[in-house]
């Protein structure tokens, strides 16, 4: 499978950025992590990072006839990017939305996903591991 895993706003800070939530390990240090593991490393997996709507967007336009499935970990856009949502609504690409941190259990704005039912699975609160299992998910829905 081809796999677009797009991050979005302040996930670039990870490894600085609250270390009691998101940990100490940098978006580079999953990645090199995932590419890794044997349920990814069978997969052509790009990553793409931005702090900007528009360029998320413009990532998941651009996928269209490129990836068989999409991993968004969009930060705090999950709470209120209507574009991203119909953005991802718009490709028909399988999409499964993921939060390092467990999103349920922290702020009441955070619990709030108008990304969620665009998506064929939420999966929050594993750290880095909601990559693997985001994958997982995609190949089963296959």
């Amino acid at each position: 499978m081809k796999i677009l895993i797009l991050n979005g706003p302040n996930l670039n800070l990870l490894g600085i950025r609250e270390p009691q939530i998101y940990g100490t390990e940098t978006l580079d240090d999953i990645s090199d992590w995932l590419n890794r593991q044997p349920d990814a490393n069978m997969h052509d997996i790009t990553w793409f990072q931005s702090n900007h709507e528009g360029d998320l967007i413009d990532q998941v336009h651009e996928s269209m006839n490129l990836f068989d499935g999409i991993i968004l970990n969009p930060g705090a856009l999950t709470h209120y990017s209507y574009a991203l949502r119909d953005a991802i609504a718009s490709v028909h690409i399988p999409a499964v939305e993921v939060h390092l941190s467990d999103i349920n259990a922290r702020e009441d704005f955070r619990k709030i996903s108008v990304i969620k039912d665009q998506c064929i699975s939420q999966i929050s609160g594993l750290g880095k591991h909601v990559y693997i299992e985001a994958i997982k998910t995609l190949v089963k829905h296959f």
